[in-house]
């Protein structure tokens, strides 16, 4: 990243941080077999913003990150009026959409899709469209989702080896899996490694 996207990309992460600390929204769910630190889950139907990127596992965020963070911060069609007092003044200002945790990253190819949660109370008919064209919206139906939390790094070594485990625990329950791995991770990178929250998500069936 040059230096302007790295600042946004840390500034981005401080508001995350702050607002991690007071309570902010995630996918909402129902665990529905807990074992370890794997999860069995019922998610309801929720959208996503998402970009598509290059680079390596742990480049993509970063070159994602920025893209994203501006949609949510107002470089979006949609556009309001804001009233200021003492004194009185108007300027015209884009929608801010509130943030949401996880982060969260699938592979697309030889690519990586980097997404954003949306909050519950948008749909896609009240979502501002993104100026950026290469950020989506995207409905995702609700699904089952076998997963497994851990903390530490941010690593394609250590994504891997906890893809391996949740594979390893989807075949031992006999659950056929349904879609790509994604990577979750819920904190700002100034959080110590060992009090990360990270996950990977992976849709099952059961039958």
């Amino acid at each position: 990243m040059n230096g302007s996207s790295t600042a946004v990309f840390f500034f981005a992460f401080i508001l995350f941080g702050a607002t991690t600390a007071m309570a902010t929204e995630e996918a909402k769910y129902n665990v529905v077999k807990k074992e370890a630190d794997f999860e069995l889950r019922d998610y309801q139907a929720h959208i996503l913003a998402e970009v598509v990127v290059d680079g390596s596992i742990e480049e993509a965020s970063s070159n994602a990150f920025s893209k994203l963070f501006g949609y949510i911060s107002g470089k979006n069609t949609k556009r309001a009026k804001v009233a200021m007092t003492a004194p009185v003044s108007q300027v015209p200002a884009s929608e801010k959409i509130p943030m949401t945790a996880p982060v969260e990253q699938r592979g697309a190819g030889k690519k990586w899709a980097v997404s954003f949660l949306m909050p519950a109370n948008y749909t896609m008919a009240t979502l501002p469209k993104p100026d950026d064209a290469g950020i989506i919206l995207r409905q995702v139906p609700a699904r089952r989702i076998a997963s497994i939390r851990y903390s530490g790094l941010w690593s394609e070594k250590r994504y891997l080896e906890h893809k391996t485990e949740l594979e390893a625990w989807i075949g031992k329950n006999n659950w056929s899996i349904k879609g790509d791995a994604s990577w979750a991770r819920y904190d700002p990178p100034f959080k110590p490694w060992f009090m990360r929250r990270n996950e990977i998500l992976i849709p099952v069936e059961i039958h």
